[in-house]
């Protein structure tokens, strides 16, 4: 759950070929009864009352990972995984080692010029982790080693590296990390570049950092209980303790502290999933009073992107959904009677980013569910647009960190291109290609074929979805096939280029991604189209399209198999529940499952600030509407596809106890004799493993899952 926990596979995938020959092979589908008897979980009843309705829940026992039985459980549960899968081991070492063959594994990022440096990270073969240095001047210069992220994490089972922010004046560093594997706890530290030793002071539970001009003084904001960013200090190297400027009361919102590009401005943002407001300060003067730029109002979300002349302001509301944009001046801005409207609200395009460059104004926009980047001169004329060719892609700015830049750079992707980076020059419109994700077995997309589909939703809205499969595929239902979706948020199912599905696709596999409402793939309506008393849209979204794919040909029923994570792991859930007989396999990596527990323990992390996109269940009409679809509260004594679930002990976003308590109570009820397994990691949280090589094998892991139960086992 929650905005920051969408969750993809964490690996690149990439390519090789693979023989096809043993795609329809028949081979014995292995059945729960084949193995010991599953754990079984002891049933502890709790009972509550709400709104007149008693409600019954066994595995509520399982919550708290300091209870000795509940570890037991989960080692016995992750044993079992072990002895179902075993026979699969050697799959899963072809599925290794064809994803680690495909990657680069010495590589290095293009650099990116700032303040008088070239940064960039690599990585290095058999590393774990990422590098991070800079060359002064020249990528001819010595080299400086910012952060080697192998020699932080020696010896730990888990790490994550949450970024860091360089001083004004280049010689000192702030960074973010945590040991635990959640995405949601950081000790922030700062260091000397010259020295390389710690200095100043450490901040536990940080959020954000930014530093003041005088490159003594930095604000950051911490966490409370629940995992909330809701408190902003100032502190300077030499202080033992921080002064708190900001609290953020409203459970629903965050906060957060940043620095604007012009250097001019440090802002503290609040934020909720509807709501927005913004606070800024002169970073030459840390000790003044923040200045309020226009107070929240609700479902009004604005963001502010000075210019030395002008502010420019990103703004929606309730009826321009899809945002526009504004030239407000720096003084006087609290008189909305002299904004200028710069970019109009549209609505068929929704505004998904700007950048403010001395010159330009660059605006990435989505119409129809696809990208287009639009470069505005300041001065005047005309607008130049930057299309693609292409049925289905995704394209995003990727910016340039200096504010008198001439050129900017973008991403491109697709189901059959590999991610590209670009950089446009403005004055010439000439593009230029900077780097290309790189297959060392070689990859050829014309070997493949990428269509965009559209189906009937139940209510009649027509949902697109992508797919991709080699050429010369049969639609004669025969071909095993693997959906994806996300679905929340309003995050976009985006298509992108990870060629470790092409394990998949070069076994027969039909691969497509379904862009349902829950998110912004067709605009913000999409989005509000799928959430709160609407949520049930996206999941009978991806029936529909799971409907379309077997209706057409490209699969059947009992060759197709669904997968999603987090928020998309709610989705795997729901559509288990309503239509098991649609689905041979289903992966729900970290699924929000047990929604009415969660939502209701407002000391959960994050759980209030989600009211804005489940529903308040302490209201009567949200309560029974998230009852009706919360996949743990609605399983049933029938038949479920084969299920792999996924979790993580030290989960911040989706506690560990949502997917253990679904597997046991599917376990309790369910009436088939497919398989039923439950891999916890028992070292880390949301993203699963968080070293690259340990994200392959987790991948091998469910791909090898997906590949037995459809009798592909090499």
């Amino acid at each position: 759950m929650k905005p920051t926990s969408w969750w993809l596979p964490v690996v690149t995938f990439l390519f090789t070929f693979t023989s096809c020959s043993d795609t329809n092979k028949e081979i014995k589908t292995l059945k729960q009864s084949d193995f010991p008897v599953p754990p079984v979980a002891e049933v502890i009843p709790d009972t509550f009352i709400r709104f007149g309705q008693t409600r019954i829940d066994n595995y509520f026992w399982l919550k708290d990972k300091h209870n000795p039985k509940v570890i037991d459980y989960l080692n016995a549960e992750n044993a079992y995984t072990d002895t179902v899968m075993a026979s699969t081991k050697a799959l899963q070492e072809t599925l290794y080692k064809e994803i680690v063959g495909r990657i680069r594994e010495d590589d290095e990022s293009y650099p990116s010029y700032h303040d008088g440096y070239y940064y960039y990270s690599r990585t290095e073969k058999g590393k774990q982790y990422r590098t991070y240095c800079r060359r002064k001047g020249s990528m001819e210069a010595a080299e400086e080693i910012l952060f080697d992220l192998n020699a932080m994490a020696e010896g730990k089972p888990a790490f994550i590296f949450g970024g860091y922010s360089v001083s004004p004046d280049n010689g000192k560093v702030a960074y973010l990390f945590n040991e635990t594997g959640s995405y949601a706890e950081y000790v922030m530290k700062i260091k000397d570049l010259q020295s390389d030793e710690e200095i100043g002071f450490t901040v536990t539970g940080a959020a954000s950092v930014a530093w003041a001009n005088d490159n003594k003084t930095l604000f950051y904001s911490t966490i409370d209980p629940t995992l909330r960013s809701n408190r902003i200090y100032r502190q300077a190297l030499h202080e033992r303790q921080g002064t708190l400027l900001y609290e953020e009361t409203d459970a629903r919102f965050s906060t957060y502290v940043s620095g604007s590009k012009t250097k001019e401005y440090l802002f503290i943002s609040s934020v909720s999933s509807t709501t927005s407001e913004e606070r800024f300060i002169s970073a030459d003067r840390p000790l003044d009073r923040f200045t309020l730029f226009l107070p929240r109002m609700q479902d009004v979300e604005y963001s502010v992107y000075p210019h030395k002349d002008h502010f420019f302001v990103r703004y929606k509301d309730k009826v321009k959904l899809n945002g526009m944009i504004y030239e407000v001046p720096r003084t006087g801005f609290e008189n909305r009677s002299v904004w200028k409207e710069m970019i109009p609200h549209r609505s068929d395009a929704r505004i998904e980013g700007i950048d403010v460059l001395k010159d330009h104004l660059l605006v990435e926009r989505r119409i129809n569910g696809l990208s287009e980047i639009t470069v505005t001169p300041l001065a005047g004329g005309e607008t130049t647009t930057i299309t693609f060719p292409e049925p289905v892609y995704t394209a995003s700015l990727s910016g340039n960190p200096e504010y008198d830049a001439t050129t900017f750079r973008y991403t491109y992707t697709s189901l059959n291109r590999p991610t590209t980076l670009y950089e446009y020059h403005i004055a010439t419109g000439k593009t230029v290609k900077l780097k290309e994700q790189e297959i060392p077995s070689g990859f050829n997309p014309d070997h493949y074929v990428v269509e965009r589909l559209w189906t009937n939703a139940p209510d009649g809205v027509k949902v697109p979805m992508a797919i991709v499969y080699r050429k010369g595929l049969k639609r004669d239902g025969s071909n095993p096939a693997l959906l994806y979706s996300y679905g929340s948020y309003g995050h976009s199912s985006d298509v992108f280029f990870s060629a470790g599905f092409y394990s998949l696709i070069d076994r027969g596999f039909v691969f497509g991604i379904a862009q349902i409402r829950g998110g912004s793939d067709l605009g913000e309506q999409w989005y509000e189209e799928g959430k709160l008393l609407k949520k049930k849209n996206s999941f009978t979204d991806f029936i529909a399209c799971s409907e379309k794919l077997i209706a057409d040909g490209y699969t059947s029923s009992d060759r197709l198999a669904a997968m999603g994570g987090s928020a998309g792991g709610l989705l795997m859930g729901a559509v288990a529940n309503m239509r098991p007989d649609l689905y041979q396999t289903i992966v729900a990596q970290v699924p929000f499952v047990d929604v009415i527990t969660t939502m209701l323990d407002d000391t959960l992390p994050l759980t209030t600030g989600e009211y804005e996109e489940w529903g308040n269940p302490n209201e009567e009409e949200y309560f029974n509407y998230m009852l009706s679809y919360s996949p743990y509260d609605n399983v049933e004594a029938k038949e479920y596809p084969n299920i792999l679930v996924t979790g993580g002990l030290n989960d911040s976003q989706v506690l560990f106890h949502e997917p253990a308590k679904w597997t046991a109570k599917l376990r309790a009820l369910k009436t088939d004799d497919n398989i039923l397994l439950l891999h916890m990691n028992m070292d880390s949280g949301h993203g699963g493993a968080t070293g690259r090589y340990d994200g392959i094998h987790d991948t091998a892991f469910e791909f090898a899952f997906i590949l037995n139960r459809v009798g592909i086992n090499q």
